[in-house]
């Protein structure tokens, strides 16, 4: 069964008319015909009873004319539902992102983006690199954004910003008074750190690879879960830890924070798809109005 049938079967039953129906659908008679005996041969079942010259159609007929108006129904909301999925007049997005970018970078292009095309849902998963990278390879979300440079062959991988990290203390901190620390001195203070999978943990250690300083030698006494709670860990307290200055910048520019004195090099944001899944219309869009 076809919907073409069921569309030629509703277009004679309601008219009681072959040859209006033909007419109505822009078919031959003979075509009509041939579609109505196909239904009723393959299943069966009357359809019409012929009268003279006219029809009628059946009991059965009349019971399935409900069925057949319903599955046209539903076939024509499906219709409207992939075309306004395809102009953007509806559907959703996932997202995800790691915390970084999730509270402090994406949330202007989210709201610039919504402007645009109101009618799609947004759906944004916070987390870290590790964890946004297993989410796109698994297929859990359309795209991911991370500050980890990630490498595998089943992604692409974008860079499509750039942010600073910084060492920041509180204000009585004895690195706090603006004077040079040296690499090696970064092993001699206790700090809190995000957790492993982080990119902002994976970033630093990267770092202090550079200058011969081994990560794993930190003191560190705290392993927290985001960078709101670093910031609150290490107030009034002889800790230090190392955020996106992004979070900072406001701490600091009100003194609840002090920046010390070792320069880190810029790192990048990364937007992140799989190569081989199908690239939804929304992602696409929400691609392009990042570039």
């Amino acid at each position: 069964m076809t919907l073409e049938q069921l569309r030629i079967f509703v277009e004679v039953a309601e008219r009681q008319h072959l040859t209006q129906a033909a007419a109505g659908l822009y078919l031959t008679p003979s075509a009509v015909s041939s579609a109505i005996r196909a239904l009723e041969d393959r299943y069966g079942v009357p359809l019409f009873n012929r009268v003279g010259r006219r029809i009628e159609t059946t009991e059965a007929g009349r019971a399935f004319l409900i069925e057949a108006k319903s599955t046209l129904a539903s076939a024509h909301a499906a219709e409207i539902m992939l075309s306004e999925m395809g102009s953007l007049k509806r559907g959703s997005l996932r997202l995800q992102a790691s915390q970084t970018i999730a509270s402090y970078w994406l949330p202007p292009l989210l709201v610039g983006f919504q402007k645009r095309y109101p009618a799609i849902a947004i759906d944004l998963t916070v987390g870290n690199t590790h964890s946004v990278t297993e989410a796109i390879l698994a297929g859990d979300a359309d795209l991911g954004f991370v500050e980890g440079l990630v490498e595998d062959d089943a992604l692409t991988i974008k860079e499509v910003g750039r942010d600073r990290l910084v060492i920041v203390t509180a204000p009585g901190h004895r690195w706090a008074d603006g004077k040079a620390v040296k690499a090696r001195d970064l092993l001699s203070c206790r700090w809190v750190m995000r957790e492993p999978g982080s990119g902002t943990r994976s970033a630093f250690s990267g770092v202090l690879k550079t200058h011969r300083v081994d990560a794993a030698a930190l003191d560190i006494v705290l392993t927290l879960p985001s960078n709101e709670a670093l910031v609150s860990a290490i107030a009034n307290s002889d800790l230090a830890t190392v955020v996106s200055e992004l979070v900072a910048e406001p701490l600091i520019a009100a003194g609840h924070l002090m920046r010390v004195n070792f320069d880190l090099p810029p790192r990048a944001f990364y937007l992140l798809h799989h190569r081989q899944r199908y690239r939804t219309k929304a992602s696409l869009a929400m691609e392009a109005g990042i570039f």
